[in-house]
């Protein structure tokens, strides 16, 4: 089973990635900061991360910088999942480290199939 990392400080917007990660078959771990996001994915080494970039303590864009400077965790997708839609902001977060990018609000069907991309 592939093992996703939600750093996601919205606890709505966490419960729905879950909801919809869990149904297709993920195993879903969840973080609410920066930082936390940056130790489950030392601890755990998922398979994906889904980012928010509006983070408490780290934001989304030094989480990424610092999870991808990690040798041991660089391979692992990111998916940049986040609100910040204006032109420019996708830039921003490839050049973060972010592998995807994904507009909030998402359609589910959308952002499985951009998963499915990253761990094929």
């Amino acid at each position: 089973m592939k093992r996703i990392l939600v750093i996601e400080d919205t606890w709505h917007n966490r419960r729905m990635l879950r909801d919809l990660l869990t149904r297709a078959g993920f195993e879903v771990l969840e973080a609410i900061d920066g930082e936390e996001g940056i130790a489950q994915a030392e601890r755990h080494r998922p398979n994906l991360i889904l980012m928010d970039i509006q983070l408490p303590l780290v934001d989304g864009y030094d989480a990424t910088r610092r999870i991808k400077g990690n040798p041991a965790l660089h391979h692992i997708p990111i998916i940049a999942v986040t609100s910040y839609a204006l032109a420019g902001d996708e830039a921003k977060a490839r050049e973060a480290g972010c592998d995807g990018y994904v507009a909030k609000p998402f359609s589910p069907r959308k952002l499985l199939a951009t998963i499915q991309e990253y761990l094929a």
